[in-house]
């Protein structure tokens, strides 16, 4: 396959990496406007480098692409590629705003092309087992779910000054909400079945860090069979943490991302069950990798689609905007 990657930052090189392990026949062409970038994954991963994208585009014939940019970027980027019928795969978040998503949207439609979006904890054991706790009612009727992901911002990726990464401008689509967006995307595929109805967000710059976005962020969703569910976000914890608690009628599931375990409660046994994992970080981007180029073949459907993207999108967004006017926002 010939395989198109856009952006060669850490993502962009991770999922290089993984293309290549998946397959040495995967011929792949890699963009970045950072020459220095292109001359390092050039050396470690013998790739073709390109510098003109426009003409690429014209000369070449690609099986799929990855757009691996900074968020700001996305949609006019997957627009351009979309133009020439290139199924897509579009890095996390969509977007940082709406503009552009309708003309990708009906292009996509009108095209029929085959579109899988980076939120890449559908991968995950712990969250797909939760899913099928769920599915069996282990603890009867959900009622609540406490989320919570925090991690000090310089040691997200040591190797890089914090204050040049997306994550840190608010111009690029950073700050700890769209960044944090996993969250919000594996709480509503958990809840696929509801409709999240209401937001209410406080979210501010409370650090001392070098930034000019929010770093926290505590956000409360109300769905429409009245579940409530916190989300807290931060990009402060000195200590990784990222853990979901969610409470039933008849008992408890928590998920502890660290720990690599799921632990489940019943007032029936009135006793924790711990479920163990052998896992490591990048099973999940390498799952998500093998499921792309089936997506990008047509033999299988995306796990995470255009239309989550954009509700997981909104869903951010109006957070931001409760945080703003500090209202409670009606979805």
């Amino acid at each position: 396959m010939k395989i198109l990657i856009i952006g060669c930052g850490s993502i962009g090189e991770r999922h290089i990496k993984n293309l290549k392990k998946i397959s040495k026949r995967n011929e792949l062409f890699v963009f970045d406007k950072d020459w220095e970038r292109l001359k390092l994954v050039k050396k470690k991963y013998q790739v073709k480098i390109v510098t003109n994208l426009a003409g690429i585009l014209l000369k070449e014939q690609f099986s799929c692409a990855l757009i691996c940019t900074t968020p700001n970027t996305h949609v006019k980027l997957a627009q351009k590629l979309a133009d020439y019928n290139i199924p897509l795969f579009i890095e996390k978040p969509l977007s940082h705003n709406f503009l552009g998503l309708n003309r990708l949207r009906q292009t996509i439609k009108n095209k029929t092309l085959p579109v899988l979006i980076g939120y890449n904890l559908h991968f995950h054991p712990g969250l797909i087992l939760i899913k099928q706790l769920l599915a069996e009612k282990k603890i009867g009727r959900l009622l609540s779910i406490r989320i919570e992901a925090g991690q000090y911002l310089p040691d997200w990726r040591p190797w890089q000054d914090y204050r040049q990464s997306y994550t840190s401008r608010s111009a690029l689509g950073g700050g700890i909400i769209l960044d944090g967006s996993h969250e919000i995307d594996y709480l509503c595929w958990l809840l696929s079945k509801n409709k999240p109805v209401e937001i209410l967000c406080w979210a501010e710059k409370i650090s001392d860090l070098e930034v000019d976005t929010e770093d926290t962020a505590e956000i409360l969703l109300k769905f429409d069979n009245a579940i409530i569910a916190n989300i807290h976000l931060d990009f402060t914890q000195r200590v990784y943490s990222r853990s979901c608690k969610l409470i039933g009628t008849t008992g408890t599931i928590f998920w502890d991302y660290p720990a690599k375990q799921v632990r489940l409660y019943t007032a029936k046994q009135k006793k924790w069950l711990v479920f163990k994992f052998k896992f490591q970080p990048n099973d999940m981007y390498l799952a998500e990798m093998k499921h792309f180029l089936k997506v990008a073949a047509g033999q299988e459907k995306p796990l995470v689609t255009l239309k989550a993207a954009e509700n997981t999108l909104k869903i951010a967004l109006s957070a931001k905007k409760s945080a703003l006017i500090n209202k409670k926002i009606s979805l």
